[in-house]
């Protein structure tokens, strides 16, 4: 007996429809890559590159639009004898300083068996060894510094490399820098020296609409899925509720992917429209879920506290209610809780995550204005994701239902 046989009927390649597949054409981002085509264009001429900043909500393709043609760029460079170009890309998500960036880029550089500390050195002799390794490598250097706003307001190396060449600290090497980040904010924050400098050209990738979605899925479909494989009005109606949420392509990527799995489990030989529905609320608890799960510990205890409340009570809580649990809860875990007004705002965190509702109250002159705040969510889900929390006294009453759920 056989116990594992191919898919025949939904997926073909389902890599295609992954983050992370790297697809062969661009679609719906002809604008952006004309402008981004001119920017690049110093480097083929063997000119100083120019430094770029690509801003725009995740998954968007500033990424995807920036591996594509740096890959083009990199192929017909080869063809001309006094280019030589190098591209190297960093990931700043977990890089939170200028000096964080100038070690990972260092590292990058050199090899394996050659890494320096994350920490012990002078920022100036990071920078040196920095020059050093970019002198090493010789010609055009284009360095690509994804998910950029990291840093935040430390952003010295966003100076430093851009102008290391006029400064005198770069001799045999032409270094380019491409920031993308995903808070356009982030570039208004910029330090002014900062910005002349790497802002030099800016290129904004708006969310997509429901048509351009489409197009995308259509095209990755051709490929991830076998004929036949979604019945009609599928991918319009994947491409419809990511245009409405985020205008993100992974968005509809993920939401087609997840109803795939879902007609698979099933045993369907087609994704039908109730298969995306159904991966809908997949995905969307999954979102919340892992949104509690990322919470701060003092999100944790304000989540629980909240939570004591629901179990007894069906009503909305003003924060006058929700505070004592919570410092109760806090107390009894042996955490230094917070004043009522810090508090106050891991409950609006919670509401941004779309995992409580918040409502503005106002009771006249004498009540004032305040807010009641009640789960938007199963309180199933929070009670599954509570039962995970480590270092956490929870009250009777919660410990009790998770201990009956379990």
């Amino acid at each position: 007996m056989t116990t594992f046989t191919r898919d025949t009927h939904i997926f073909r390649d389902e890599d295609m429809l992954r983050d992370d597949y790297q697809p062969e054409s661009i679609t719906a981002r002809e604008s952006e890559l004309d402008t981004y085509k001119t920017a690049l264009q110093p480097v083929i001429n063997g000119a100083q590159p120019r430094n770029i900043f690509l801003y725009g909500k995740t998954g968007v393709g500033k990424t995807a639009v920036s591996r594509y043609l740096l890959k083009q760029l990199q192929e017909d460079s080869v063809k001309y004898d006094d280019v030589s170009l190098s591209v190297f890309w960093l990931n700043c998500t977990n890089l939170s300083s200028s000096y964080q960036v100038a070690v990972n880029l260092v590292n990058t550089l050199r090899l394996a068996d050659d890494q320096i500390s994350t920490t012990g050195y002078p920022q100036q002799r990071v920078f040196d060894l920095l020059y050093e390794e970019l002198n090493s490598i010789g010609g055009t250097v284009l360095i690509i510094l994804d998910e950029i706003d990291h840093i935040g307001n430390d952003d010295e190396i966003l100076y430093e490399i851009p102008r290391a060449r006029s400064n005198g600290y770069l001799t045999e090497t032409k270094p380019g820098v491409i920031g993308i980040s995903n808070d356009f904010s982030f570039r208004d924050n910029l330090s002014p020296k900062v910005k002349d400098t790497l802002c030099e050209e800016e290129i904004h990738f708006s969310p997509y609409n429901a048509p351009e979605l489409e197009a995308i899925l259509d095209r990755r479909a051709e490929g991830a899925l076998y004929d036949d494989a979604t019945e009609s009005g599928v991918l319009a109606l994947c491409a419809a509720i990511a245009a409405q949420d985020t205008g993100s392509a992974r968005q509809a990527l993920d939401l087609l992917y997840q109803a795939g799995e879902v007609a698979r489990a099933a045993a369907h030989d087609r994704i039908t429209q109730n298969d995306v529905h159904e991966a809908r609320n997949k995905l969307e608890r999954s979102q919340i879920e892992h949104g509690m799960r990322e919470l701060t510990r003092h999100g944790h205890l304000s989540l629980v506290a909240v939570l004591q409340l629901a179990l007894e009570s069906k009503e909305p809580f003003r924060v006058r209610d929700i505070y004592p649990q919570y410092r109760t809860i806090a107390e009894r875990s042996d955490i230094d809780p917070l004043v009522r007004r810090r508090m106050h705002d891991h409950l609006a965190d919670l509401a941004m995550l779309g995992i409580l509702d918040r409502h503005s109250r106002n009771e006249g002159r004498s009540g004032g204005q305040y807010y009641e705040y009640q789960f938007s969510v199963d309180l199933e889900i929070v009670v599954n994701v509570v039962s995970d929390f480590e270092g956490l006294t929870l009250p009777r009453r919660v410990a009790k239902l998770i201990h009956s759920v379990e």
